[in-house]
């Protein structure tokens, strides 16, 4: 985890590259880039995220182009349960539970409102994220709401 990739510094580089353009960028601390699929989840400092999100999304807009990828900003550290509510954001996580299995190891359960479509990266993505960030494995189960 503590070693520096090919996309941390390429994230790091448009970063930089668009201070400029948004001055805000120039206050956030910048930790540790992952891919997986076409998600791009970029961590940084706790309090951070209004640095990214603000000139109407214009930010994400920029990094999105110009690495192709879809872009997830997500607080480094922190619970996992808040990690993955803002991955699977504006989608309601109802529940995270942890199963015990017999060769006592653990694994997550997460119980999402709603169907797979709706969720803005897929499940397998979810899964690798969780697992390459937390060290965590996790199960997804979708909550079928009723009318």
């Amino acid at each position: 985890m503590g070693e520096i990739s090919e996309t941390d510094v390429e994230v790091a580089k448009l970063l930089l590259s668009l201070q400029d353009k948004y001055p805000s960028l120039q206050k956030i601390s910048f930790y540790k880039a992952h891919k997986a699929d076409g998600v791009l989840a970029i961590l940084v400092a706790t309090g951070d995220l209004p640095h990214l999100l603000g000139y109407g999304g214009k930010i994400l807009r920029d990094i999105a182009q110009k690495t192709g990828r879809n872009v997830r900003i997500l607080e480094k550290g922190g619970e996992i349960r808040k990690f993955i509510e803002d991955l699977l954001a504006p989608v309601n996580v109802v529940s995270l539970n942890t199963i015990w299995l017999p060769d006592e190891t653990t694994e997550t359960k997460v119980i999402i409102a709603g169907h797979s479509r709706r969720l803005p990266i897929d499940v397998k993505t979810l899964k690798e994220l969780t697992s390459s960030i937390y060290g965590k494995t996790i199960r997804v189960e979708f909550e079928r709401q009723r009318r």
